[in-house]
């Protein structure tokens, strides 16, 4: 592999569309058009017989029922109806949450208490994982909503979610999880995880962008949300808006594949992270995991490499596609705040790379990225001796 058109390592960001997926999307966008809305003519028809057998396969990949399933843009707009919604509706006014969260939740919760609710932050453990005594302590009698993410975006560290959900349900608290790095790579029940409300997003598990959704349990509890998009009372009035057809085909095509393939390819995966780690542990010394090892996703490996500039290492691998953190937050300078809530020095939260295995990558572009980090890590420790 001496000369590899631009290796892909960063699905973290985003996923390539599987090439079965778009398969199944294309013909919605030709002779396929019709509003899923339009119930009068066999081209609605046909669009929502479309819509709802994805509906199905979604909700058959969370372990839920096709009605509990809204269709969204995409996690960052399921996880402002969800918390928004619940607080407007809910009664209470306390809402606990993260450090390491994706800011799709940090921010509408900072939001939230600006607006007058109680927003406790709860810090990770070193490892990344919450603590459940602390979240036990931060519980009150006000608290209407805890949101821990499934599995991290950056560091890939996978909560413990039933413990979690069943500690909320013990003190009578709805249970929201941003799954959106989860879904499709790792089993998920809502059920048996008891989680209230989980948001998803199809560009993380090789379908289309601008096509999310979120689920919202109907029962034992039934959730209420208080709507934040009005206007034709789509998706069950939870929100309205004309459905993104293709995309959403394409969700449930994707959601069909990984319930065949998800569990295979976690092994595949997990060994080719593995392979890449030992190598760069094996070449380089100062170099370091962030996270816990035992409970991550199996194509997340997030390394700080000490004495050597995050950015100058990007910019040193213009074949690799990688990246220092969220690509929420990779135009920013600022030291990773999930690095940082884990009490990573400022020093190597600067010198971290997250690289992000997906389905397509083989073993022949792992060894090579292997091989390109090491001499660029070399190389730019010799030009800034300690």
């Amino acid at each position: 592999m001496s000369k590899p058109t631009p290796i892909y390592l960063d699905h973290h960001a985003t996923t390539p569309v599987d090439p079965r997926v778009l398969e199944a999307m294309l013909p919605y966008f030709g002779p396929r058009f019709g509003n899923a809305a339009s119930r009068s003519h066999s081209f609605g028809w046909e669009a929502e017989k479309a819509v709802e057998l994805a509906r199905k396969r979604v909700a058959e990949l969370a372990g839920a029922t096709p009605r509990e399933i809204v269709f969204t843009s995409g996690a960052t707009e399921s996880n402002n109806l969800a918390l928004k919604g619940v607080a407007e509706a809910a009664k209470g006014s306390h809402i606990v949450t993260m450090a390491t969260e994706h800011k799709a939740v940090l921010d509408p919760a900072k939001r939230l208490e600006r607006m007058g609710f109680r927003l406790t932050v709860l810090a990770p453990q070193p490892d990344g994982r919450i603590s459940l005594d602390q979240l036990r302590d931060a519980i009150q009698a006000d608290t209407l909503l805890v949101s821990v993410m499934h599995a991290n975006n950056e560091i890939g560290v996978i909560q413990p979610v039933r413990e979690i959900g069943a500690l909320c349900h013990q003190r009578g608290v709805l249970f929201h999880c941003d799954a959106a790095q989860a879904f499709g790579k790792i089993p998920i029940r809502v059920t048996e995880d008891h989680i209230d409300l989980m948001s998803v997003s199809a560009h993380k598990m090789y379908g289309p962008k601008g096509v999310g959704a979120l689920y919202v349990r109907r029962r034992n509890p039934r959730v209420q949300l208080a709507i934040q998009l009005d206007g034709g009372g789509h998706e069950f009035g939870m929100r309205s808006g004309t459905l993104n057809v293709p995309g959403i085909v394409g969700f449930g095509e994707a959601c069909a594949i990984c319930a065949l393939e998800m569990a295979e390819e976690a092994v595949r995966l997990r060994a080719l992270r593995d392979r890449l780690r030992a190598q760069l542990e094996s070449s380089l010394d100062r170099v370091y995991v962030n996270g816990s090892l035992e409970h991550r996703l199996p194509g997340n490996l997030n390394m700080s490499f000490s004495q050597v500039d995050g950015e100058s290492l990007l910019m040193s691998l213009p074949d690799v596609a990688l990246s220092t953190g969220s690509a929420c937050t990779s135009a920013t300078v600022e030291p990773s705040h999930v690095l940082r809530a884990l009490g990573v020095s400022e020093d190597l939260a600067h010198s971290s790379l997250r690289f992000g295995l997906g389905r397509f990558n083989t073993q022949e572009e792992i060894d090579y990225v292997g091989r390109r980090v090491i001499e660029s890590v070399r190389r730019l420790r010799e030009l800034t001796p300690v």
